[in-house]
């Protein structure tokens, strides 16, 4: 091969190799400080794309399990409400039962319709203080159901329908002003409380089992997120062992480029001995 000064043909093989080095160094340096091998667009846009749009479906399931978490506690709300309305019904025919009995005298039955009365206007109370984020399943409000999110298109939905408890209602059937102050009066009191236990019993049997509902479908939508998230993981995150091995190999060839750049820089040196 011809020697010249002008164009050294060793120098700029060796320079193109130590450049392809270092810019396979810094590559896999990126990797392994940000752990990803497919950060940004430019490193595959395919792969990035493809990630891009399964972390906007793993952020939408985010505010599915919101929607589901927000629901279950309204749900739940009402559950305990409707338990506590149930307890008072309890109490309340126990009441409406003695004073049937008559061999119980006026003042005894008095005193027993106060007891009831009061315990009464103990489940308006509770019924008004059972929402949760301004939704009251238990209250008359006129469409008060409630739906949660089923999916990250928000097409599909989870309903829990409203079991209205207030007094008069179609499920507390006595009414407002309910009370006795006679054996008669009190039987009919005691009817109206034992349909109202009943019908508040199978409103807590519905809450309970849309509760569940909601508890396993929340439980369902946080594996499907770690699933896509798993699969992100997957073409995105960098082999850090396998990195930290290239790491290792690639700044081991890049001293040796230097060296060669620099062996071939030095050989147009030998043209000056011909001029001694």
């Amino acid at each position: 091969m011809p020697m010249g000064i002008n164009t050294n043909l060793g120098a700029m093989t060796a320079l193109q190799n130590l450049n392809s080095t270092q810019n396979d160094l810094a590559i896999t340096q990126r990797r392994i400080s940000t752990g990803q091998k497919v950060a940004s667009a430019s490193d595959n846009g395919a792969i990035f794309a493809i990630a891009q749009n399964q972390r906007g479906t793993s952020r939408a399931y985010s505010t599915v399990m919101e929607s589901l978490n927000r629901v279950q506690s309204t749900v739940d709300v009402a559950a305990a409400a409707a338990g506590v309305v149930s307890d008072l019904l309890l109490q309340m025919k126990e009441k409406a039962l003695a004073a049937v009995d008559s061999s119980v005298d006026t003042t005894s039955r008095s005193i027993l319709n106060v007891d009831y009365k009061a315990l009464r206007d103990q489940i308006t109370k509770t019924v008004s203080n059972a929402g949760f984020n301004g939704v009251n399943l238990l209250a008359n409000l006129a469409a008060n159901n409630i739906s949660a999110l089923a999916s990250d298109t928000g097409t599909s939905k989870l309903t829990v329908i409203a079991k209205t408890m207030t007094l008069g209602g179609p499920n507390v059937t006595l009414a407002a002003t309910s009370s006795f102050n006679t054996a008669a009066t009190a039987s009919t009191a005691l009817a109206a409380v034992n349909t109202s236990i009943v019908n508040v019993s199978n409103a807590l049997a519905s809450f309970g089992t849309g509760s569940r509902v909601l508890s396993n479908h929340r439980d369902f939508i946080s594996k499907l997120q770690d699933s896509v998230d798993a699969g992100i993981g997957n073409i995105t995150d960098a082999d850090l062992s396998k990195e930290s091995a290239k790491l290792q190999s690639l700044q081991t060839k890049q001293q040796l480029g230097f060296q060669a750049l620099s062996i071939a820089n030095s050989s147009t040196q030998g043209l000056l001995s011909l001029f001694r």
